[in-house]
């Protein structure tokens, strides 16, 4: 039996939702091309020096700035760009950045709980981009789970429950595709500053250290 990652523990929503992009994966009926992950799809995503300010990341992430700012604020999603450091600076998102906003945004739809969401977060800005293409995501609406093969799928399906999926290739190929409409502010690998933690995230990291220690 396949060892895929669980990165989230269970909640008690079990609802039955449309993936990110595709419709609902149903049990062990589901053929996994309809969510395998695809090739690298490098073509026509921007690359990490392109940044996005805050109007155009909700617009293209389909949320609202109230979402937005409140992940930033507590270290869901920050921007790896240009965090706001200050009156008058201007948050940039990146390309990963929007991808992970649109993930957060679809798994919450779902039900699913912050907590786990964090989890699964976690995994998922610990992975370059070119390793994101070949992960899809599962959820049965408790815990979320990391597909990087087919068996790995085949085996989380066969159980017969119903699962979405979301095929984070095919995001990432939908996502160049839109993004593309929009206009980015090119940096320079220099003008890039690292994202910094504010006082909440720092006691919400305090917390956790001493739930875990």
């Amino acid at each position: 039996m396949a060892d895929h990652t669980r990165v989230s523990e269970p909640s008690d929503a079990v609802p039955n939702t449309p993936s990110l992009f595709g419709d609902a994966v149903e049990g062990t009926q589901a053929s996994f091309d309809e969510v395998q992950p695809g090739l690298f799809p490098d073509d026509g995503i921007p690359d990490g020096t392109s940044g996005y300010r805050v109007p155009i990341a909700c617009q293209i992430a389909g949320i609202t700035y109230r979402q937005l700012d409140y992940w930033a604020r507590t270290d869901l999603v920050v921007p790896s760009i240009r965090n706001a450091a200050g009156s008058g600076s201007q948050r940039l998102y990146s390309f990963k950045d929007i991808l992970v906003l649109k993930i957060v945004k679809q798994l919450l739809d779902t039900g699913i709980s912050l907590q786990n969401i964090r989890k699964a977060v976690d995994q998922i800005r610990s992975r370059g981009v070119e390793d994101l293409a070949t992960i899809t995501l599962f959820s049965d609406g408790r815990t979320v789970f990391e597909c990087t093969s087919k068996e790995e799928v085949f085996d989380l399906l066969q159980g017969g429950q119903g699962v979405f999926g979301i095929g984070i290739g095919g995001a990432m190929r939908e996502l160049a595709g839109s993004i593309s409409e929009f206009p980015a502010e090119t940096v320079t690998e220099d003008d890039i500053v690292a994202p910094v933690e504010d006082e909440l995230a720092a006691r919400r990291r305090a917390r956790a250290s001493r739930r875990t220690g």
